[in-house]
């Protein structure tokens, strides 16, 4: 089955917060980007319902830097006033990395079977690659704007590819939505990030060994033309 892909992933800056810091008041980004973050990105890449992206691995190519800002956030209070508040971001500076990920069917979605064409998928998602990506790329946040090309993984020299063992301690790692785990309770998974010689593997997130119950959730049943989505 092809359904791999590799590509390289760089921008100016980048804000992978852990999404408890995302309710206001002052961020700080991870020195490496979360498994969801990769994901998301892929999926503005190339997405069809049909299918889902798994996040293989990531390579860190450039050293890890760290650059704080002053913003000023609109704050609302629910009844109409709202004003800027004065917050400081801490984002990561001229990032590079390599990523490697493939997908697998939905199966929550069986009425996309006749869409189970992985040549298909995989030749359009090159494409996209090439092109920059089907949507605009973000690094954790909108005011973070990424690049993405085609590249080989494990090419070229990552600025830590010489290191050990390096931990990261418990990390953000995904969500589970019921539209791809078939469960209806949004899910949060964590994990005990590391990275080695500049490379992070990531589990699977069923496999992640500590989760989080966020709320209930049911699945989204949408109306689709069969044909149209195959096209």
């Amino acid at each position: 089955m092809n359904n791999t892909i590799e590509y390289k992933l760089e921008g100016r800056y980048a804000l992978f917060t852990d999404p408890v810091t995302k309710i206001g008041g002052e961020k700080c980004s991870y020195h490496l980007p979360t498994y969801q973050a990769l994901k998301g990105i892929t999926e503005s890449i190339y997405w069809k319902p049909t299918i889902v992206w798994i996040i293989d691995a990531v390579r860190i190519m450039k050293r890890i830097q760290t650059e704080s800002k002053n913003v000023k956030p609109l704050q609302m209070d629910g009844h109409g006033s709202n004003w800027h508040e004065l917050s400081i971001y801490t984002y990561l500076r001229d990032v590079e990395y390599q990523v490697k990920a493939h997908f697998e069917w939905n199966m929550q979605r069986p009425d996309l079977a006749k869409d189970r064409n992985d040549g298909k998928h995989y030749e359009i998602a090159k494409r996209m690659i090439e092109k920059g990506g089907r949507r605009d790329i973000f690094l954790g946040t909108r005011e973070c704007q990424g690049y993405v090309t085609p590249c080989s993984f494990d090419s070229g020299v990552g600025a830590y590819d010489g290191d050990g063992e390096l931990s990261y301690g418990v990390m953000f790692h995904s969500f589970e939505y019921p539209s791809e785990s078939g469960v209806e309770m949004l899910k949060a998974n964590l994990w005990q990030a590391k990275m080695k010689a500049g490379v992070i593997d990531f589990p699977r997130p069923e496999n992640c060994p500590y989760k989080r119950d966020i709320h209930p959730m049911k699945r989204e049943v949408i109306a689709v033309n069969t044909e149209e989505v195959i096209d």
